[in-house]
């Protein structure tokens, strides 16, 4: 891909709890071309990778007002930890218990305007500045406080503006003509236009395709490094395991199990408790491997499983880095019917098999053919059902995307 003169400003604000789709996409990006990464919270095992690429990396604010911003942000942020302790108890009533959620978000909006600041100090030609993962909240604030036009992905909806926030972003709501908020689905593009009327938006995959398929050489040192046999059936089960993730239906099915299947789990948290049931289950080997993974574990992880096991609460429309993982990698998918979007996309696709949310006799059906019949693995046309777009591809979106929204600030 051709850039123009200004490099992409890629700008990751916080620590994720999906650190390693997050980081990977980072990367992904950053290596199709002249790129500025700023990162207050740092970055895991990519930054040498980052930096091999010939990317520049900011961890710290540069310049006064990103500084100021900072500081403020951290303030904050200090503040809403004491509101939560201070609140955690029922008997507040729910508007007082939701203030140092609120303050949060005020936190991410200053935090974000101190990376813009200090984008727009390093990289003044940017041809593109995305923040890659962006606060739900006060998008024109940001904006206006930052000083910098700019796309923002926005992951998911966890909390609503109030009435003294709703203030501070009618304020600044001149400022959201200077974004472009990018949603990975149209479920949380539906619930970010019921909350933001007039917000500029576009629905967007956020993972993209590296192109690194799994061979059949490191699939056969992945299950050597398992100890898992070569005619015996694996899954894996690969993150942490949040509130939105459906444990007990996996735990429910596990126990139905009829014949031997090795369980691969990677990620945190992971619950102590229900891996000793597991450990314990007479048709289950389990096998973990705690702790945020490298990539390269990552791979044999997969790499040693017939099928990746995605299980959600029904409602959950948020994008799945696991589900991109398989197309990715080329693994098999099983997965709950949690989405009806991502289920009509994955209906009929002979590498899914799908069942529906919450039914753990459904899921044991899956799981007890699969030894008899393992899936194809994802085709070519796989990445288009799920609109998992190659790295080039998606910075030129993300550029072009861009010069648009600055000819409209103009």
């Amino acid at each position: 891909m051709s850039r123009g003169p200004g490099p992409v400003v890629l700008i990751e604000p916080y620590a994720h709890r999906g650190g390693g789709h997050h980081q990977r996409t980072l990367l992904a990006l950053a290596e199709t071309g002249e790129s500025l990464v700023v990162a207050p919270a740092g970055l895991s095992t990519e930054a040498g990778a980052l930096l091999r690429s010939g990317a520049r990396i900011a961890t710290g604010p540069d310049g006064a007002a990103a500084r100021l911003l900072g500081a403020a942000a951290r303030a904050a942020e200090r503040v809403s930890a004491a509101g939560r302790r201070a609140f955690a108890s029922r008997r507040w009533p729910r508007p007082v218990r939701r203030l140092p959620h609120q303050v949060t978000l005020v936190a991410r909006c200053l935090t974000e305007a101190s990376c813009l600041r200090t984008a727009r100090r390093l990289a003044p030609q940017a041809q593109a500045v995305v923040v890659l993962s962006a606060s739900e909240a006060l998008h024109g604030a940001a904006a206006v406080l930052g000083g910098l036009p700019h796309l923002r992905f926005v992951h998911e909806l966890v909390t609503s503006e109030d009435r003294p926030v709703r203030l501070l972003a009618r304020l600044a709501r001149w400022g959201e003509r200077r974004v472009v908020v990018l949603c990975p689905t149209a479920a949380v593009r539906d619930q970010l236009t019921a909350a933001f009327l007039h917000l500029p938006g576009a629905v967007r995959a956020f993972a993209v395709d590296d192109g690194r398929l799994l061979t059949e050489a490191e699939r056969d040192v992945a299950r050597t490094a398992f100890a898992i046999p070569a005619d015996a059936t694996a899954v894996c089960l690969v993150g942490g395991w949040w509130p939105y993730k459906d444990i007990a239906t996996l735990d429910a099915a596990f126990a139905r199990l009829t014949a031997p299947l090795h369980v691969l789990v990677a990620g945190t948290p992971l619950d102590d408790t229900v891996l000793a049931r597991w450990h314990r289950l007479p048709h289950v080997r389990l096998h973990t491997v705690p702790g945020p993974v490298a990539d390269e574990v990552l791979r044999l992880v997969y790499g040693a499983a017939d099928a990746a096991l995605v299980t959600r609460k029904p409602g959950v429309g948020k994008e799945s880095g696991l589900v991109m993982d398989t197309v990715r990698l080329g693994i098999p998918l099983i997965i709950s019917e949690h989405d009806p979007e991502l289920t009509g996309r994955l209906r009929a696709q002979p590498w899914v098999r799908s069942f529906p949310a919450g039914d753990a006799g459904a899921l044991a059906e899956v799981l007890a053919k699969l030894s008899a019949e393992t899936p194809a693995p994802p085709g070519p046309t796989a990445p288009t059902v799920l609109d998992l777009y190659p790295a080039a591809e998606q910075a030129a979106f993300l550029t072009d995307t861009y010069a648009r929204l600055i000819q409209e600030c103009r």
